[in-house]
């Protein structure tokens, strides 16, 4: 089960999330295509991946920018962009170009530093944009709750979409990071608490927007729910905007 788009049109072309999802992609074929031994696969990832024990130790802080464009596999960047093209224009909609993508940084070096204080003598490389993404999602949890994210459940020979709200997604997201961060799988390889870090750092800096928005009363006005008419869509992949959207 994961998410497939949602109903939140853009009005305005995200061009920093289209940057940041050319550039991610863009790094990873470089990486696969370019890095060809074991030797320099190891220092790519001690020179540009997030190490918190060099981090700890004074060093590598640069780390905490590089990582974010940095991805272990297929699936871990696939995974990583669906969640960026599905919440990111939204977000970067309601911000602007430039305040979304210094927000961008900004959640991914949060979760970066949340993941060193957690595990500081760690000398395995950290690498993914799920941290800055994670804030995206905080941010959007915080602006449109009630907005309906659109979920494909498969289930062995058949497969079901079916719309849910963005809260029930998102908080399901994050109860799952939580239950990972402090359960016995804590050290199986996922940085669990990069993404908490960056979730509630996404949604404490979006709380500025949120209150020139009305807070609140932005909510009573809107229920939760995007200001707009939302997208809808026909079977399978196809769509119909009932406005000019993205996704």
């Amino acid at each position: 089960m994961f998410p497939v788009r949602d109903h939140n049109p853009s009005d305005s072309t995200p061009f920093v999330t289209y940057g940041l999802l050319v550039a991610n992609i863009g790094i990873w074929l470089w990486s696969v295509t370019a890095i060809t031994d074991n030797a320099a696969l190891n220092w790519f990832y001690y020179s540009y991946a997030l190490i918190p024990a060099r981090l700890a130790g004074g060093e590598g802080y640069t780390g905490l920018l590089t990582s974010m464009f940095l991805h272990a596999g297929l699936w871990h960047l696939a995974g990583n962009m669906l969640f960026l093209f599905i919440f990111g224009d939204n977000m970067e909609d309601r911000m602007g170009h430039g305040p979304f993508a210094t927000f961008y940084v900004a959640c991914g070096i949060a979760a970066g530093l949340a993941q060193v204080a957690i595990d500081p003598t760690s000398a395995v490389p950290t690498v993914g944009a799920s941290g800055a993404i994670a804030g995206v999602m905080g941010g959007y949890l915080l602006l449109f709750p009630r907005a309906r994210v659109d979920i494909i459940l498969i289930l062995i020979v058949f497969f079901k979409i079916f719309p849910v709200p963005a809260w029930l997604l998102l908080g399901l997201w994050f109860a799952m990071q939580a239950f990972g961060g402090l359960g016995p799988q804590a050290d199986g390889g996922v940085a669990y608490w990069a993404h908490i870090g960056g979730f509630v750092a996404g949604m404490i800096l979006t709380v500025p927007l949120w209150q020139r928005l009305g807070g609140t009363s932005f909510w009573r006005v809107t229920y939760g729910k995007p200001p707009h008419p939302p997208a809808t869509y026909i079977d399978g992949n196809s769509r119909i905007p009932t406005v000019r959207r993205r996704r």
